[in-house]
């Protein structure tokens, strides 16, 4: 569980395809706080540490994460936004990220809001799954690269997202421009409201 408070930004330090998986190796300040079997959210995915040395830890992702995130997007060189598991006896700042990517999107424009910006992102867009809660409502919860935001101007299969000075600077929305595909997480509450209104 997470809360979409990202920590830091990753640096992907290398990438070994086996299979159909592919083990990723990052690099980050908090390298020497991890252990094996911990999670940490990537880009908003959580996988789960299978290795480690001094300096980097390694994570593996299947082939439906890597299908369904950004993740298979990867390139040694990129960053990519980090949060370890939520501790239950703090603040919950952002929203409830449970770490499940539902689909990415794409960015389709990044407008300068004198000092702030404003990033819209499109996505495919399934009547049958809007049912089920993959949508996204004006001021309510997305994670976007794991990053808690709250949705501005949604349309059937867009959104704009508001992103201050600090969470550009501190996150990897300082890469994100237009054609870049990023991860999204619909707010899990939205899709357990759905989920029961099918059943009265």
């Amino acid at each position: 569980m997470f809360s979409g408070i990202v920590e830091e930004c990753a640096t992907l330090v290398a990438l070994v395809k086996e299979q159909e998986n592919v083990h990723f190796t990052f690099k980050c300040s908090f390298v020497n706080e991890l252990k094996i079997d911990q999670s940490v959210s990537h880009n908003g995915v959580c996988l789960t540490v299978v290795s480690m040395t001094e300096d980097s830890y390694t994570v593996t992702a299947m082939k439906e994460t890597l299908e369904r995130s950004n993740l298979g997007l990867l390139k040694v060189g990129d960053v990519v936004n980090v949060e370890r598991s939520m501790m239950m006896n703090g603040r919950l700042d952002g929203h409830i990220v449970q770490g499940h990517v539902d689909q990415t999107a794409t960015c389709m424009n990044v407008e300068d809001a004198e000092g702030s910006y404003y990033f819209t992102f499109r996505y495919a867009f399934d009547k049958e799954m809007a049912k089920r809660g993959y949508i996204t409502v004006d001021k309510g919860s997305v994670t976007v690269n794991g990053v808690s935001l709250t949705v501005c101007n949604p349309t059937d299969d867009t959104f704009q997202v508001a992103i201050i000075p600090y969470t550009f600077e501190h996150t990897n929305f300082h890469d994100i421009k237009a054609g870049s595909v990023v991860n999204l997480e619909f707010d899990i509450i939205g899709k357990y409201i759905s989920r029961m209104i099918q059943f009265n």
